[in-house]
């Protein structure tokens, strides 16, 4: 479980030079539902390695934490973190179109929010490293 000053989030880092690549959180909304979102650097983009983070983090939450479902929600224009979820065996559950700023581009084409369960999780099988260690916030 993570022991930095940010509950719930993981530091992701290459293991050779331990040079940072992002973050990974796992949020508990209730004792058996859990949010799951990720940032990397724009330079570890299209690696794997968003998608070995997230199941490696989804895999921790349903055998440790005991979550029962996970979900997870980003932009609908954000092709790449859906393409991710969809990757880990996330599936489609709904499109929101809440009140965004104004501004921010693809905000008309709403928010799409995915999920899964406890009950599908062992038909999934990560993927192999790439040589990214977790480590706490």
């Amino acid at each position: 479980m993570p022991r930095g000053s940010e509950p719930h989030v993981w530091t992701a880092r290459r293991t050779a030079t331990n040079a940072f690549v992002g973050w990974f959180c796992l949020f508990p909304e209730t004792k058996a539902l859990a949010e799951i979102g990720f940032r990397l650097r724009r330079e570890d983009w299209g690696q794997g390695l968003a998608s070995e983070g997230a199941s490696a983090l989804i895999n921790w939450g349903f055998s440790s934490a005991g979550y029962d479902k996970v979900i997870a929600c980003t932009m609908a224009v954000n092709h790449g973190s859906r393409r991710v979820l969809e990757k880990i065996g996330m599936k489609h559950a709904r499109t929101d179109f809440p009140d965004f700023p104004a501004g921010i581009p693809g905000a008309e084409e709403g928010e799409v929010w995915y999920e899964l369960l406890r009950s599908e999780w062992p038909l999934i099988t990560p993927r192999g490293q790439h040589g990214v260690a977790g480590g706490d916030s």
